[in-house]
């Protein structure tokens, strides 16, 4: 055998030959297409393809709206943080009003001898914990949050003299003193504003920190359009390192609101003292009754 007729054997050539399918007449082969026949366009086996839409482009019903980027407040001085219907809304910040030295020995007496509590709070009928210990200084009590601080006439000798250096710097008169302790990171408060009928018309509240650095943060009221929605109202957010000295007056208290909110990270304890004046409740006023502005008719 040739070497020609091995290789063929090996190839299968001498294999027989399956017979081929016979075409009908008329019909087309698989491996060809008929001349002059447009093929249909592929439905997914969904019946016949629909000619396409043209796009339309349709304007949104609501416009489309950046969120304002959150301003860091930082530099010492006094700040005007808006101007509305309420009034001018403003912030004196002064980082170093106590000496480091100063603010040490501060920070280590009140944390050791003042009477730290944690005050239980109503929200909606349920009771719950404070995230923070707190005391209360002043002739009246003070109630927030449906839950009454009683009056206390004895205050810390340390705590009279920082009144007074407070009072000098801001130019205003304080009878009562509220104390809050964040014992660490976890520690924190909510969105508020200090606006109860107790605190009377465009309460002044002036804020020392001692301890570690914590963020005040301070969110600006919606106008009534926005339904309640704080997503685009402006925000500012304070770093309150140790020895510093923030003053909120004019109607911060009714165009904004501010909190300290918990942080993830390892924070040490921090003290926070807010003077303020308090009044007798005004009549059919219930105890803790929010004041606010109403702007008047013309």
């Amino acid at each position: 055998m040739s070497d020609k007729r091995q290789r063929a054997r090996v190839q299968g050539s001498w294999a027989k030959q399956l017979p081929k399918p016979s075409i009908p007449t008329g019909a087309v082969s698989n491996n060809q297409q008929p001349r002059n026949v447009n093929p249909a366009p592929s439905s997914w086996g969904c019946g016949p393809q629909k000619t396409p839409k043209t796009f339309e482009f349709h304007q949104p019903t609501k416009p489309v709206r950046d969120v304002p980027p959150e301003n860091v407040m930082e530099q010492a001085g006094d700040h005007e943080i808006s101007n509305g219907p309420s009034g001018v809304s403003r912030l004196r910040l002064l980082p170093g009003f106590l000496p480091p030295e100063e603010a040490d020995w501060m920070f280590s007496k009140l944390l050791a001898e003042l009477p730290w509590s944690q005050k239980t709070n109503y929200r909606q009928g349920e009771a719950y914990e404070e995230p923070r210990l707190t005391c209360w200084y002043g002739e009246l009590p003070y109630t927030y949050a449906r839950s009454t601080m009683a009056a206390n006439t004895q205050w810390h000798p340390l705590l009279l003299t920082l009144r007074e250096a407070v009072e000098q710097v801001s130019g205003c008169s304080f009878n009562s003193l509220l104390c809050n302790l964040y014992r660490d990171g976890h520690d924190s408060i909510g969105w508020h504003s200090d606006n109860e009928a107790a605190l009377g018309t465009k309460p002044t509240i002036a804020s020392v920190s001692l301890g570690d650095t914590r963020v005040f943060s301070l969110r600006k009221q919606p106008p009534p359009e926005e339904n309640g929605d704080y997503t685009y109202v402006e925000r500012i957010r304070v770093p309150l390192s140790h020895g510093t000295l923030l003053v909120m007056d004019g109607a911060t208290q009714d165009d904004w609101q501010h909190q300290v909110a918990k942080e993830y990270h390892d924070r040490g304890p921090r003290i926070n003292l807010t003077f303020r004046t308090m009044y007798l409740e005004p009549e059919g006023h219930r105890p803790g009754t929010k004041l606010r502005f109403t702007p008047s008719q013309p």
